[in-house]
């Protein structure tokens, strides 16, 4: 067998021009690290600088390449502001990793305003962050978008209506704009994680690592390595959607 044959051509990340909405703090964070470490320049951001700052500290302190800035996606005019920013930094982006949200609880249980916030950044914040990388990508003819959902769009809990809501719409969303965008370079993936390590649990943090110790709960670290094979697939294979669970969430 031929050597082109046997192999296959894969997309490197090394110079690629990446931007990763909250990536300040768990997943956000974790994927920013990873990718770095394989030579993609990073453009972060988060909504305090304090811990913004200690997670550039950290992709730079495992090799990468890193810029940030304080937005809240909640608010259109951040999400302009971000993009003029991945213009001015990274001269134009090749891949977009969708991950900034916020957690949310049964809608009888929310403020009026909390519940809309709620919407703003896990929904809105997502599709407006979709509209600014699609008008660059067609320009160009290629890119990649990443969803981070979750698999609450399935499961669809009762204590959680306002957070399914939010992650059942970027399910719909996504899977509709991979049909609106793949005729023009465009890749589309979808990544929904089951029970993941993070601080917007209810869960203590000591509750939270007996969980990852017993296999019921999974690390940020393992979405990121989920990310990291779904930008390096042969280029001719997209991997549409994704879904991670802990080896013990059994539903």
């Amino acid at each position: 067998m031929e050597a082109q044959q046997a192999h296959t051509r894969q997309e490197p990340l090394e110079g690629k021009r990446v931007l990763i909405t909250g990536g300040s703090t768990g997943i956000g964070r974790a994927i920013a690290t990873l990718l770095g470490t394989y030579g993609a320049r990073i453009l972060t951001l988060g909504r305090e600088q304090a811990v913004l700052d200690e997670a550039l500290a950290q992709i730079r302190a495992a090799g990468g390449t890193a810029d940030g800035l304080v937005a809240d996606l909640a608010r259109p005019e951040d999400i302009r502001r971000v993009f003029a920013e991945a213009d001015r930094v990274l001269g134009g982006l090749d891949i977009v990793v969708a991950n900034a949200a916020v957690s949310g609880k049964a809608i009888a249980d929310m403020e009026d305003a909390d519940w809309r916030y709620v919407v703003e950044t896990n929904l809105l914040g997502y599709m407006g962050c979709a509209r600014e990388a699609v008008l660059r990508m067609r320009e160009q003819g290629r890119g990649h978008l990443v969803f981070i959902g979750s698999m609450s769009a399935d499961l669809r809990e009762g204590d959680k209506s306002v957070y399914v809501a939010t992650k059942t719409g970027v399910q719909g969303f996504v899977e509709s704009l991979r049909k609106e965008v793949n005729p023009e370079g465009i890749k589309v993936s979808l990544i929904e994680p089951g029970l993941v390590q993070s601080a917007i649990h209810e869960r203590s943090p000591e509750e939270q690592a007996r969980m990852v110790r017993q296999e019921e709960m999974l690390r940020a670290e393992d979405i990121a390595v989920a990310v990291h094979y779904v930008l390096t697939q042969p280029l001719r294979c997209d991997v549409v959607s994704l879904q991670i669970r802990p080896h013990g969430q059994v539903i």
